[in-house]
């Protein structure tokens, strides 16, 4: 039995909350630093020092030796540079323990070490990190120790952003500017602030570390470039939801209690639907913190996984045939006075608070469908988007049978009367509860679909931080909001111009509204004849980051400069086409040193098994072996062809100057040639004995865990 312990007594203990503050701060620095984070005032250099103090003391006392500035730069990871608390040694021998405010506020990373699209070159390297105080420090232990985390944004020199958290703290800004108009327009005198509230539901896969080891692709790329599929997948559903293995659950219960620690509120935990595959849920937090406890629950779960003696798979598509993974970014707005915006109450078709923010959301989604497709845009995600089993490229709102009929009202008769109820559920069976059901069922299909209270974005890609969708997400909402606003304020009578406004909104901008199964052929054609883009591919999604309008909105909301935008575009070519290049390079590898030589081997052994059994008898009949070797020959000829067209193109394109024409030609030519090497390669596992097969099986992986 494990030792038991209660989450109580262990939550956000190793974090600088507002509880540790309160008790370690003085009562003025508190204070000033409340008004910091609410954006009232700047922190003092002073308070800073007594803030910096408390922070080191506090963490040494947890056994801290080093602090570090944890940032989130355009890698989609996180980074850190640690340095001791350690100062000048005193005369008597004996050294000084000092962290000051400066060191706090601000540090210096080698900025031209990281993705920035040209904004820094190798002889610009200053960056700085700036101190995000609105997300706690937090003290995170492992095998160098405990060190102090701060979490920070990164801006290079000259003051572009080259992180994704301040893109996201400036998004979250403009959406509380544009909303709180919205509110003061509605009657709300007393709400300060709104900050849109998410929780993200992350998937991943597990499988066995020493096992994993031995497929070079699974270390280099982090999914299976070869492999044959098992006998049995997921067909039988019998792995979602299902009893937890003994391992997993070790693994779960360890990652939980770090999680609760760190002040995650990891709160869902079960197995997803293909075999080895399970995901985790937090409780929703503000849009920051939110962003920074998802890279916390990938960190720690990666980590703990390696100390078990197993391997998280973060990638998208781990294993091509089997469900994929991805990243559910449930989305509302709250008031920090506790009211969730997206709330619809019993009787949405009075609520027109509600339905003003829904109507916005319809309209943000739809002008703007390009730039979300673009937010969820990773070359690992392009194996899951229209898939069918993730949402599909094709971005649409899922509103359920209740919100669907109070549109369809307002569309065809100028206004709501009603809202449909949920019916009470009533079994059969005498012991059994009756219990209301939602007036709204789900949808699995859908991309973004409200879910009761909130919208859940389905497209996000499991190895993302959700930092890059919420920053889009925040800013397009904003600027509906905003146009609303101009024109709301300037309405002569404005309880008629708000219901002009949001059937007119809803009507103009009912197109993206799709209830039905988004995996079908016939929403394909159905979502081209609305005229809803179809973007199937992560180079065709850059360049809407770059276009006039959008360049116009996220500089209009101070979210991003244009050469900010022009950066990223560059980053997200270049990402996409050292992936697809890292890929090639390593099917090439391992089909070159291993399985060549592997079923060379094995087919030699064949050859001499049939010269022997010749040799001692003519009359014994080796068509079996005979036919074995020839289908083997075909294969291993055919994968031979694919290889070296492989090569080729893959040294083109690395020769290619990098951008769009690079990008599209990896998606093109190379992504192509990998398919094309793959397909006689897996069949040739299917031929040659897997006693001589060089690397673990899917089956290997996915079931011996």
């Amino acid at each position: 039995m494990s030792e038991r312990f209660n989450v109580a007594d262990i939550f956000g203990e190793n974090v600088f909350n507002d509880t540790v503050m309160k008790e370690r701060l003085p009562k003025n620095v508190y204070k000033n630093l409340k008004l910091t984070m609410e954006g009232v005032q700047e922190l003092s250099l002073a308070d800073a020092d007594v803030i910096a103090n408390a922070m080191k003391d506090w963490a040494i006392e947890k056994g801290a030796t080093h602090y570090t500035h944890w940032f989130q730069p355009l890698t989609g990871t996180t980074a850190e540079k640690h340095d001791s608390f350690i100062s000048a040694p005193k005369s008597d021998g004996k050294v000084l323990m000092e962290f000051s405010g400066k060191e706090l506020i601000k540090g210096e990373p080698d900025a031209s070490s990281f993705p920035s699209g040209g904004l820094r070159a190798t002889f610009e390297a200053r960056g700085y990190t700036a101190w995000d105080c609105t997300s706690p420090a937090f003290v995170r232990e492992g095998a160098q120790g405990a060190t102090l985390c701060i979490p920070t944004a990164f801006c290079s020199y000259t003051g572009e952003a080259l992180d994704q958290k301040t893109p996201l703290l400036r998004s979250m800004d403009a959406i509380n500017e544009q909303a709180l108009r919205i509110l003061r327009l509605m009657g709300n005198t007393t709400s300060k602030k709104v900050t849109p509230s998410v929780g993200a539901e992350q998937e991943y896969f597990i499988v066995d570390r020493e096992k994993y080891l031995q497929r070079k692709d699974l270390i280099f790329s982090g999914r299976t470039l070869f492999g044959a599929m098992p006998p049995k997948g997921q067909e039988l559903d019998d792995h979602y939801f299902g009893s937890i293995r003994e391992r997993i659950a070790a693994f779960m219960k360890d990652v939980n209690e770090e999680l609760w620690k760190l002040g995650v509120s990891a709160k869902t935990q079960h197995n997803e639907v293909a075999p080895a595959q399970h995901e985790i849920a937090p409780i929703y937090d503000q849009n920051n913190i939110a962003t920074d406890h998802n890279q916390l629950v990938m960190e720690t779960a990666q980590r703990v996984a390696d100390e078990l003696g197993l391997k998280c798979l973060l990638h998208e598509k781990p294993f091509a045939g089997i469900n994929g993974s991805g990243k559910h970014n449930n989305w509302s707005m709250c008031t920090d006075e506790g009211e969730n915006l997206l709330d619809p109450g019993e009787t949405p078709h009075e609520n027109m608070q509600f339905l003003l923010f829904l109507a916005a959301i319809l309209r943000a989604v739809d002008e703007h469908a390009d730039l979300l497709r673009l937010s969820a845009s990773t070359p690992g995600n392009d194996h899951r988007l229209g898939a069918n089993e993730a949402p599909p490229a094709i971005i649409s709102v899922f509103l359920g049978e209740q919100l669907e009929d109070v549109v369809e009202q307002f569309v065809d008769n100028g206004e709501a009367t009603s809202s449909l109820e949920g019916e009470e559920y009533i079994s059969g069976v005498h012991s059994l509860p009756h219990f209301q059901k939602d007036a709204t069922d789900r949808n699995r299909t859908s991309p973004f679909a409200f879910t009761g209270n909130k919208f859940e974005f389905r497209m996000v890609g499991s190895t993302q931080s959700i930092a890059d969708p919420n920053t889009v997400l925040n800013t397009i909402v904003a600027e509906v909001l905003c146009d609303m606003a101009d024109k709301l304020e300037a309405a002569e009578d404005l309880p008629m111009a708000l219901h002009d406004m949001i059937k007119d909104t809803i009507a103009a901008h009912k197109r993206i509204i799709f209830n039905g199964n988004g995996y079908s052929d016939e929403w394909v054609a159905e979502a081209e004849r609305r005229g809803l883009p179809n973007i199937k591919c992560m180079v065709d999604a850059v360049p809407a980051l770059v276009k006039p309008e959008a360049v116009e909105i996220f500089e209009k909301h101070g979210v991003y400069t244009k050469a900010e935008m022009e950066s990223r575009a560059e980053v997200m070519y270049e990402t996409y086409s050292k992936t697809i290049n890292i890929e090639a390079l390593t099917m090439i590898d391992m089909a070159k040193k291993q399985i060549v030589p592997a079923t060379i081997k094995y087919q030699t052994s064949l050859a001499e098994s049939v010269n022997a059994i010749k040799a001692a008898s003519s009359a014994v009949d080796t068509s079996v072996q005979e036919a074995l070797m020839a289908d083997i020959s075909t294969n291993l000829k055919d994968m031979y062809v694919a290889l070296a067209h492989l090569e080729e193109v893959a040294g083109k394109a690395e020769a290619m100057e990098e951008g769009a024409e690079q990008g599209h030609y990896y998606h093109d030519v190379v992504f192509t040639a990998m398919d094309e090497l793959r397909k006689p390669a897996d069949k040739l596992e299917m031929l040659v004995a897997k006693s001589a097969w060089p690397f673990p099986s899917y089956g290997d992986l996915i079931f011996e865990v």
